[in-house]
């Protein structure tokens, strides 16, 4: 009872957590407007490209929907790009479930309000109110911001003649590489990168729009799956370790010294060692 109580948020910290859930949702909100515009240039309705955003509700599975439709890819390969970059939600229920201690009803909902950001805002929490009250909130908050911006450019983009004209055909790639840029920290993510981009380009002249994207993707799936170099090493190590411990040291260095060494000589030795 103690531990709850402490546990509890204070008006203060809410109303931070709050804030901060606006600034996300705001930035989310720009995507949301080039999304609306770019959907409705690539060929869907206003009541398509909204409908997307409350039902499948994922900003770069949306991103890159629209931009193999755009590239003139078929609805299949589109919506398997889309797919595949929906995988990784898995990882994050997974790893949001022990935080957030859900059950019944108040999973539907907290499954579909889950993103990047009400993740990120959740794990990155001290405590487990503050995660659970952080993901509702920051969910919340960016679903109403992704949407409302989401119509707004769609609207928007019905009354342009040619959205590209504007640029607008060029945020769907720049919002893929601000999804990308944090994984390049590393070496295994900047090779991942690397090869990824050089299978797609490779491949492009012979598939059709979306499935270069699609076959890189599964690609780089595939090399995140392998445990990095580092585990494998150390794994090695501990394996070779274990062995060691097991065989006795034939040739080491004896515990004590030899019955024919003087003592005077072993004890003068030791003395002069430390002095």
């Amino acid at each position: 009872m103690a531990s709850e109580e402490h546990d509890r948020l204070t008006l203060k910290e809410r109303r931070q957590l709050l804030r901060d859930a606006l600034g996300v949702g705001l930035a989310v909100g720009a995507y949301g407007l080039s999304y609306g515009a770019l959907a409705v240039s690539s060929g869907l309705s206003v009541g398509q490209t909204q409908f997307l955003s409350l039902l499948l509700y994922g900003g770069s599975a949306q991103l890159a929907l629209v931009g193999a439709l755009a590239a003139g890819a078929g609805g299949l390969a589109a919506s398997a790009t889309a797919t595949l970059l929906g995988v990784r939600s898995v990882f994050y229920g997974v790893s949001l479930r022990p935080l957030l201690k859900l059950r019944g009803k108040a999973l539907l909902p907290a499954a579909h309000l889950l993103s990047d950001e009400s993740t990120a805002m959740a794990i990155a929490k001290p405590t487990p109110s503050a995660s659970r009250y952080a993901y509702w909130v920051t969910g919340s908050v960016v679903f109403l911001c992704w949407n409302v911006t989401t119509l707004i450019g769609a609207l928007a983009g019905s009354l342009l003649a040619d959205p590209k004209a504007l640029g607008l055909d060029a945020a769907s790639s720049a919002a893929f590489l601000a999804l990308v840029a944090p994984r390049l920290r590393d070496r295994a993510g900047q090779l991942v990168f690397v090869l990824a981009s050089v299978v797609a380009i490779a491949v492009s002249p012979f598939l059709g729009s979306g499935l270069p994207v699609l076959i890189a993707g599964l690609m780089a799936l595939s090399v995140s799956l392998l445990p990095p170099d580092g585990d494998r090493r150390r794994d090695n190590r501990s394996a070779h370790g274990s062995a060691s411990d097991s065989e006795p040291l034939d040739g080491g260095l004896p515990d004590s010294p030899p019955d024919d060494e003087p003592s005077g000589r072993s004890g003068s030795a030791v003395h002069g060692g430390t002095s």
